[in-house]
C-alpha cells in the first residue's frame, strides 16, 4: 500500500506553530503599516529621495551591529522569552512615532529615524530567535511545509499591511501609528500562548561559540549560494523604498495607489505560496531558484520603464511570485541543513543577509535615485541582479545542479 501524501497544512496541526504564525502575522502587518506611513510622511516633508533611503539605514545600522549577538543569545536563552523581550524596543519605536505626531512639530524628521533605529535594535534580537523558535515548534519532517506556511503568512501581511497603511494615511498619522502599537501588543499576547515541542536546554558556554554560525554558512556552499542570491537580489533589484516617488510623481496614483503598489509583490508571493503548498518543488530545485531570481531582476527593469499603473501592478505581482520561490527554498535549506544547537547563530547570519538586503538595499536605492535619477537607478539595480545570478550559477555549480532540497 502506498504511503498517503502529507497534508498541505501539516504544520498547522501543531497548536504552538499556529500561535507562532498568528503572532508573526500581526507583527508583519504592523511593520508594513509603519513603513508605508513613515515613507509617505517623510517624503512629503523632505521631497528628497535620499530621505527614503535614510529610513532603511537608520534601522540597518543597529540591526547589523547586533544581530550576530542576537543569534548567540538565541542559542543560550529561551527563544520564546527572547522573542517577547525583543518586541519591547519595537513597541517603543511605534509609541515614539505616535507621541511625536501627537505632541511635537513633525518637521523634525530625525525623531522618525530614531524610532526606526529602536525597531532595528528589537529586530536584531527578534529575527534570529524567531527563526530558531520555528524549528522548535514542529517536527523536522514538517520543516518545508512550515517554511511555506510562514512565507505565505508573511506575504499575506505584506498585502494587507500596505493597503491598510494607504487607507490610514488620510485618517491621520496618529491613527496609523496607534494601529501599529495595537498590533505589536497582539503579537506579544500570541507569543505568550506558545508552548514549544522541544524544551529549551542551554549548552555550556564553551560549546556555544559566537562565530559558529558564520563558519557553518561559509562551509555549506549551497546555503551560502542561496543566501548570496537573496542578499544581492534585494540589495540591488528591490526598489520598494522608492515606491512613494513612483506613486506620486511618475504614475500619479496618490496614497491609495501607493498602498496597492506596495502590496502587489506580496499578492504574487501569496499566489506562489498557495501553488507551492499543494505542489512543492521536488525536482530541479537549484535551477528553479536561479531562474526565479533572474525573472525578479528582469521584472524590476520592466517596472522602471512602465508608465501604466495597471502594467506596473502586474509586473510587481510577477516579481513577488518569483522572489517567493527564493524565500521558501532558502528557508527550507537553512532549516534542514542546520543542527538544532546552531539554529540561533545560523538564523542570525541569515538575518544579517536579509537585513542587509532589505534595509541597506533601501539606502542604496535612495542614494542611487539621488545621483542617477529614480528610473535609471532601478534599471541599474535590475541589471546588477542579473549579473549576480550569473555569477552564483558559475561560481557555485553545486547549487545550479541541485535536484532535490533533501539532496543538499
Amino acid at each position: 500500500m502506498s504511503e498517503s501524501a502529507p497534508s498541505p497544512f501539516e504544520s498547522l496541526r501543531h497548536k504552538p506553530y499556529a500561535w507562532f504564525l498568528i503572532g508573526g502575522f500581526t507583527l508583519f502587518i504592523a511593520n508594513q503599516i509603519q513603513m508605508v506611513v513613515l515613507g509617505w510622511q517623510i517624503y512629503n516633508l523632505t521631497q528628497n529621495p535620499l530621505s527614503l533611503g535614510l529610513i532603511g539605514l537608520s534601522e540597518a545600522l543597529p540591526f547589523l551591529s547586533l544581530t550576530l549577538f542576537g543569534g548567540y543569545l538565541a542559542d543560550r536563552w529561551d527563544r520564546k522569552t527572547l522573542c517577547l523581550l525583543s518586541l519591547l524596543p519595537i513597541l517603543a519605536g511605534g509609541l515614539l512615532l505616535l507621541t511625536t505626531n501627537w505632541t511635537l512639530p513633525t518637521q523634525h524628521v530625525g525623531i522618525f529615524y530614531g524610532a526606526q533605529a529602536l525597531g532595528g535594535v528589537g529586530r536584531a534580537f527578534f529575527r534570529p530567535a524567531y527563526q530558531a523558535l520555528a524549528a522548535d515548534l514542529v517536527p523536522k519532517e514538517s520543516y518545508v511545509n512550515a517554511s511555506t506556511m510562514r512565507s505565505g503568512t508573511f506575504h499575506i501581511s505584506m498585502v494587507i499591511g500596505p493597503v491598510l497603511g494607504g487607507f490610514l494615511i488620510p485618517l491621520g498619522y496618529r491613527s496609523a501609528y496607534a494601529a501599529v502599537c495595537a498590533l505589536i501588543l497582539a503579537t506579544m499576547i500570541s507569543y505568550l500562548k506558545i508552548q514549544p515541542l522541544v524544551r529549551f536546554k542551554s549548552e555550556p558556554s564553551d560549546e556555544t561559540r559566537f562565530f559558529d554560525g558564520v563558519r557553518f554558512v561559509f562551509t555549506e556552499k549551497i546555503v551560502l549560494g542561496a543566501l548570496t542570491l537573496d542578499l544581492f537580489a534585494v540589495l540591488f533589484g528591490g526598489a520598494t523604498s522608492l515606491l512613494p516617488i513612483f506613486a506620486r510623481d511618475i504614475l500619479q496614483v496618490g496614497e491609495k495607489g501607493f498602498g496597492l503598489l506596495r502590496s502587489a509583490p506580496a499578492v504574487g508571493s501569496i499566489m506562489m505560496s498557495l501553488w507551492l503548498t499543494f505542489y512543492p518543488p521536488t525536482r530541479h530545485a537549484g535551477r528553479r531558484l536561479l531562474i526565479c531570481v533572474f525573472i525578479f531582476g528582469l521584472g524590476w527593469i520592466a517596472f522602471a520603464l512602465s508608465h501604466s499603473f495597471i502594467i506596473s501592478l502586474i509586473i510587481l505581482v510577477v516579481c513577488g511570485a518569483a522572489d517567493n520561490v527564493s524565500v521558501i527554498m532558502r528557508s527550507a535549506l537553512v532549516q534542514t541543513q542546520t543542527p538544532r544547537r546552531l539554529m540561533g547563530r545560523v538564523g542570525a547570519v541569515n538575518s544579517f543577509f536579509i537585513g542587509s538586503s532589505n534595509e541597506i538595499g533601501a539606502f542604496e536605492s535612495g542614494v542611487a535615485a539621488r545621483f542617477l535619477g529614480v528610473v535609471p537607478s532601478v534599471i541599474f539595480g535590475g541589471v546588477m541582479t542579473l549579473v549576480t545570478v550569473s555569477t552564483v550559477a558559475w561560481k557555485i555549480p553545486t547549487l545550479r545542479k541541485l535536484d532535490r532540497l533533501e539532496d543538499a
